[in-house]
């Protein structure tokens, strides 16, 4: 039988394309209720629940600073940064939100603050893998900013370049510092999903075919390059190592 999922990494680098090839699956993967339209930032789909995103966005606003008009708000809170050894706490009710989620087997369920909430579903995940997609960060931080700037919803939100590498960094760091030491862990550069070595690899990891006719090369449109903050440079190369690219194209 198919392993549920949790697809994971910073927003804007390629965890839609990896949730994507999973819910092209004729395993019919269950990838939560009323997901996020598609538009010119992701044509083909953001394959996320505005459910799981709200379960997401009730664990971590107890833990921000919402009053602050300058930091992310609700419905912007993928683009939060918490400190490593922030705890959040799941009440009673997300709990019960998160079970029923966690019931309707086999799901795939992608969304960029799990690198933050992780913990809060770990007692409700069985026969779950964690498929963690990364890109070049200057790639991703140029995506963000560019989204932040056309996104309605993101209108009120001010990002630049030093900030978005900011937000790509603190993301990783929570999965490699604190998340990545338990359960079964795959590490993908979005580049990999372009190979049928790749695709094989999630293949096996999940214990499913993928919908290998998704993946578009004209669709990875925000380029990388340049020097990188020292932090960002490291954490970028931890994930490289953990999916064996050790020189991802730039």
């Amino acid at each position: 039988m198919a392993n549920n999922v949790i697809v994971l990494g910073c927003g804007r680098g390629g965890t839609s394309l990896a949730a994507g090839l999973i819910a092209g699956s004729p395993v019919g993967y269950d990838m939560g209720d009323h997901l996020v339209e598609p538009r010119d930032a992701n044509p083909k789909g953001f394959f996320e629940s505005r459910a799981i995103n709200a379960i997401n966005e009730d664990l971590m606003a107890p833990a921000l600073d919402l009053s602050d008009p300058h930091a992310p708000q609700r419905k912007q809170l993928w683009l939060a940064t918490l400190p490593t050894g922030a705890t959040l706490h799941a009440s009673n009710e997300v709990q019960q939100r998160i079970a029923e989620a966690c019931s309707r087997e086999p799901f795939c369920y992608k969304d960029p603050r799990f690198c933050y909430t992780l913990d809060a579903w770990r007692p409700h995940l069985a026969r779950t893998v964690f498929l963690c997609v990364f890109r070049d960060p200057a790639a991703t931080a140029a995506s963000i900013v560019k989204e932040c700037r056309t996104a309605p919803y993101l209108a009120s939100l001010s990002m630049n370049v030093d900030q978005a590498m900011g937000v790509w960094t603190c993301m990783y760091q929570h999965v490699l510092e604190r998340h990545s030491c338990a359960g079964d862990w795959l590490f993908v550069h979005v580049n990999q999903l372009f190979t049928d070595a790749g695709l094989d690899r999630v293949e096996a990891f999940i214990d499913a075919p993928v919908d290998r006719s998704f993946p578009e090369r004209t669709l990875q449109r925000s380029r990388g390059g340049g020097d990188l903050p020292a932090a960002t440079a490291e954490v970028y190369q931890q994930l490289c190592d953990r999916a064996d690219d050790l020189s991802p194209s730039r």
